[in-house]
């Protein structure tokens, strides 16, 4: 079992950044792949990042590319995303998600979820 829990978003204006940290809880955290999806009202929920359990391998949305890191500290059990050069496309509920197999996998593939955090950018 993995609990996850978000924090960082906010309200930010056009060019600014937010990091969001997602905290977990459990011992298959660091053996997980990680990653951050976003939803947007109306629109299905996508996948933003990704990094593999050891931090070698990472993944992002041709979107993001440029803008957003994603990052882990095992020892910490936490999990981050920075976010820069924010736009007000990148407004939406952001969610961290855990899954135990290899590679970056559909969002049906993640198991365990945290509540969300809202990042709103504003024009």
């Amino acid at each position: 079992q993995v609990q996850l829990v978000e924090s960082g978003g906010g309200l930010v204006q056009a060019g600014g950044s937010l990091r969001l940290s997602c905290a977990a809880s459990g011992r298959t955290f660091s053996s997980s792949t990680m990653g951050w999806f976003r939803q947007a009202p109306g629109k299905e929920r996508d996948l933003v990042a990704a990094i593999s359990w050891r931090g070698g391998r990472t993944y992002y949305a041709d979107s993001v590319k440029g803008r957003f890191t994603i990052s882990r500290d095992n020892a910490k059990n936490t999990v981050y995303l920075q976010m820069n050069s924010l736009k007000p496309e990148d407004t939406a509920v952001y969610y961290c998600a855990a899954r135990s197999g290899v590679g970056v996998g559909t969002q049906y593939e993640y198991e365990y979820w945290g509540q969300g955090t809202q990042v709103t950018v504003s024009s």
